[in-house]
């Protein structure tokens, strides 16, 4: 069973769900902790009466319970948002058109696997603002090489955003490095970290980072709530204005039920994490990576980063078939392919075209990803259901 107890309801008499890094089940401890919220605890935290005052105490108890798994220090600031592509533009516009120098023309860093989010915020960016958009290759294994963003930095650079792990991949980037190389330059760094984090220990001290993206749908917390760590001192404009709430930094009344679970899941996550989850993980991981290497010997290769990669993560590419092919006929197992289909087509994914992944073996890729209840027995079964579908379309 996962490492928080039993096995959940949404799972029970369903195929073996090996898609975490696409979202995950609501932990029933996160629900409980959202009901009150939901019905009787109904108050606008911004009203000045008990209503709102018990709603109000609800939002910084979240807040907290975010910033301890997060190792955010005193004097920074969470801005709660409606889900991570929100927090990933208001992070990233939000530092571009704060900055005095816009008007001169600025320049922000990104690289070639990011998350479409904030691929979509840069090019928003130069299209409407005129702002010069860097975006650094990556290596075959998908990292970032320090030396490359050290020559890519200029004296207009304002921002540059990498993120901490890829969703594909699991590819966890150097972005600690990262970081001491753009500050030394006097450049703000942003992650997002919306696989890291609850999957591997994520402090923002020991990272450098300047804003980091939290989203409540990868750590067991519903779909439609995420956070954004801002460290003292960096100066934002909002995306979305209005009322003063969040700071000033995202107007709207705040989703007190949804961010009270996300609260609570940050709680969970790191009591998984001191009981020795990411090594459950990791084990689950490997395990079905050797279990479809001993069933189809000599067609399976790993994609990303052998060591640097998440815990629960597992990118390979199967000889001899595509991957939507085998998703349509997994009908025990849910997993992701790691190309996207567009009208009817499979496409190789960027990602892995990025890291020069030959077109063959990127539309064979499958992405398979452990979590809180994935079990032995589950991997077992999904490994030999994954090898006799393959080995029926080869």
């Amino acid at each position: 069973m996962g490492a928080l107890g039993a096995r959940h309801p949404g799972l029970v008499g369903r195929p073996a769900y090996l898609d975490y890094n696409a979202t995950t089940p609501i932990d029933p401890a996160v629900l409980e902790a959202m009901l009150p919220y939901l019905t009787a605890e109904f108050g606008n935290p911004s009203s000045g009466h008990a209503y709102g005052t018990t709603a109000h105490l609800a939002l910084a108890r979240a807040r907290e319970q975010v910033a301890a798994l997060i190792g955010a220090p005193a004097g920074s600031s969470l801005v709660f948002t409606g889900s991570g592509s929100e927090a990933d533009a208001l992070a990233i516009r939000g530092v571009v058109l704060a900055s005095p120098r816009l008007r001169r023309g600025v320049h922000v860093i990104t690289q070639a696997t990011e998350h479409p989010a904030v691929l979509a915020a840069c090019d928003e960016l130069r299209d409407m603002h005129g702002v010069r958009i860097t975006v650094l290759p990556v290596d075959a294994a998908g990292v970032v090489d320090p030396q490359t963003l050290a020559d890519a930095i200029r004296p207009d650079t304002v921002l540059v955003s990498v993120m901490h792990a890829n969703n594909e991949t699991g590819t966890i980037q150097p972005i600690a490095q990262i970081a001491e190389i753009a500050h030394a330059r006097g450049v703000l760094v942003h992650a997002d970290a919306a696989q890291s984090v609850g999957k591997v220990t994520v402090d923002v001290a020991a990272l450098g980072v300047d804003l980091l993206t939290v989203v409540g749908h990868k750590v067991y917390a519903p779909k439609g709530v995420a956070a954004l760590f801002v460290a003292a001192g960096v100066p934002l404009r909002p995306v979305v204005g209005g009322g003063g709430q969040e700071g000033g930094l995202r107007a709207g009344t705040e989703n007190v039920p949804y961010v009270v679970g996300l609260g609570r899941a940050a709680e969970l996550a790191g009591a998984a994490l001191a009981g020795g989850e990411a090594a459950r993980l990791t084990g689950l991981r490997d395990r079905l990576h050797s279990r479809l290497e001993d069933l189809l010997p000599g067609r399976v290769h790993l994609n990303g980063h052998p060591v640097e990669r998440l815990p629960n993560t597992l990118n390979v590419s199967l000889d001899g078939v595509r991957a939507l092919t085998v998703l349509d006929r997994l009908d025990t197992v849910a997993a992701s392919a790691g190309s996207a289909c567009h009208s009817g087509q499979d496409e190789p994914s960027p990602v892995l075209t990025a890291m020069g992944v030959p077109f063959a073996r990127a539309v064979a890729a499958l992405r398979f990803s452990v979590g809180r209840w994935t079990t032995d027995d589950e991997v077992d079964q999904a490994a030999e259901r994954i090898a006799t579908v393959a080995g029926a379309t080869d």
